[in-house]
């Protein structure tokens, strides 16, 4: 995979998690009734994402560990929660790994290169 290809799919993959979060904490399947305060977990999301849009190497490299809380959250919730609120779970458990696959892509590029 290209190393834009990999820039690419890890912005998607930022943006779609920061949509899926918002959405799910807010709207589709909050723990309490009218949003839970597990939407300010979208807050930290945001934190990678500049250097991830901007394609700085420091930040693919400490978010490729960042994102591993976002996983072990879905796999948890995905395990323990029923219904919509599982299957959001598991579609986190597939976006964070898809972000975590075009990190390494894409840090790896870089090494590729200096070989």
């Amino acid at each position: 995979m290209s190393r834009e290809a990999c820039r690419a799919g890890a912005s998607a993959a930022l943006i779609a998690l920061i949509a899926l979060t918002l959405a799910w904490e807010l709207w589709l399947a909050p723990l309490r009734a009218g949003g839970s305060f597990l939407a300010f977990k979208a807050l930290l999301s945001l934190l990678p994402l500049r250097g991830i849009l901007a394609g700085r190497l420091y930040t693919y490299q400490w978010s490729s560990m960042f994102i591993l809380g976002f996983f072990i959250e879905g796999v948890m919730r995905g395990w323990a929660d029923h219904g919509l609120s599982q299957r959001l779970a598991w579609c986190e458990v597939l976006i964070s790994t898809l972000f975590f696959i075009c990190v390494l892509g894409y840090a790896r590029s870089f090494k590729k290169l200096k070989a």
